[in-house]
């Protein structure tokens, strides 16, 4: 089965990046980080999401997101799935932070449970299509409106969900234009997928070095 390796984020500055997330989400060895002036203006088209135990650990990533300079996007809210907020990093990469929770389970923790890649894509079945002929398994899919693929051994899970739904769930508009400012690390090879987002050949021994 076809994994993510790892995921790169191109910054402007990688410094600065590796502060921002250590401080307010505690990743480290989860993101890759490199330097990029590439233009792009709007919505990327990809958010990352953080999930994890209850309400209280999304109240307590949100807050220390926006005490490292993050921007919100969407409050911290319950909904008819749990409770969750949305902010945007100093390097423009936009995070939910969620749980299906209504309530804690216990005492507050700062664990996360899973990192979901949500791409957006103009028609999920076409690409769920092109990414299961790269070996990826799909293991939940609802018709036109979001797949999603089984995870492996990497540190994150790959999602597509419709590009204009992406951009609503996040708070921001769908238009954008130019870089994507993401690079996708797989044993799947090299390739480009049908809206754009790069994938890099790395196997999943090399993803921590």
């Amino acid at each position: 089965m076809a994994d993510i390796a790892s995921v790169t984020l191109e910054v402007a500055d990688p410094t600065a990046a590796r502060r921002f997330y250590s401080d307010a989400f505690g990743l480290d060895t989860q993101l890759r980080l490199r330097a990029s002036e590439a233009p792009t203006t709007g919505f990327r088209g990809f958010t990352l999401s953080l999930t994890v135990q209850g309400p209280g650990t999304v109240d307590s990533l949100i807050g220390t997101a926006l005490d490292a300079g993050a921007t919100p996007l969407k409050p911290a809210a319950k909904s008819l799935w749990g409770y969750g907020g949305v902010v945007q990093a100093p390097d423009g990469t936009i995070w939910k932070v969620a749980t299906s929770a209504k309530k804690d389970p216990g005492p507050v923790t700062r664990r996360i449970d899973e990192i979901v890649l949500l791409l957006g894509v103009a028609d999920v079945t076409a690409s769920k299509r092109f990414y299961v002929a790269k070996g990826l398994t799909v293991g939940k899919s609802f018709g036109r409106v979001y797949a999603e693929f089984a995870s492996g051994p990497g540190p994150v899970k790959l999602a597509l969900y419709r590009h204009k739904a992406l951009a609503k769930d996040a708070g921001v508009k769908p238009d954008g234009s130019g870089s994507h400012r993401i690079a996708i690390g797989g044993d799947a090879g090299a390739f480009t997928d049908p809206d754009g987002f790069a994938w890099e050949a790395v196997s999943p021994a090399l993803a921590d070095s």
